[in-house]
């Protein structure tokens, strides 16, 4: 099998007459107040991290139980590779910061770091990179939040994770003009 690399500025390479042009393997764009912006493949997650298993039951309304086993890095070890912008010693800090994941799909969910992060919830939150065995390579990861009874978190073929904060550094968090709680 003959896999194409991207061209070089000089040549462009063209495929041989009956080689199968293959479209580049879906991506997960990781963005926002980091460090170390990344993009990576099924294959990167599966190669550059830990993979760990989790055993899920999603409580379908419509389906009934549906259960499944994951492989796939901690979320929180892949944003940790991406240098989150905040300072580890203070936790208040930590705890403003957001996760918004997109699939391919269009479906969204958010996450706080607090649920991830190993001094608050430690939550075992994975970008799968296999289900029930099968890689996921041709389709994209998948976001999985093992403790959600429902699986309305579970995002597939994730195109795109943002990172940062909920509220600006300083910010009352009241917008309206009116008075905070507890005024008289």
């Amino acid at each position: 099998m003959n896999r194409l690399g991207p061209p070089s500025r000089t040549t462009a390479v063209r495929p041989a007459p009956g080689d199968a042009v293959r479209p580049d393997p879906p991506c997960v764009l990781i963005r926002g107040q980091l460090r170390r912006p990344l993009a990576l493949t099924v294959a990167q997650l599966r190669e550059r991290w830990p993979q760990r298993q989790a055993e899920v039951v999603f409580d379908c309304a419509t389906n009934g139980p549906q259960h499944h086993t994951f492989e796939g890095p901690l979320l929180r070890e892949v944003i940790d590779a991406a240098a989150p912008a905040f300072d580890v010693r203070r936790r208040k800090d930590r705890s403003r910061y957001v996760l918004a994941v997109t699939g391919r799909d269009g479906h969204h969910a958010a996450l706080s770091w607090a649920e991830l992060d190993a001094d608050f919830g430690d939550a075992p939150v994975l970008l799968a990179t296999a289900l029930d065995g099968r890689a996921l390579d041709a389709v994209g990861s998948q976001l999985v939040v093992p403790s959600d009874r429902c699986g309305a978190r579970y995002i597939s073929a994730v195109t795109g994770i943002w990172f940062g904060t909920c509220v600006p550094p300083g910010a009352d968090g009241f917008r309206s003009g009116g008075p905070g709680p507890g005024a008289s």
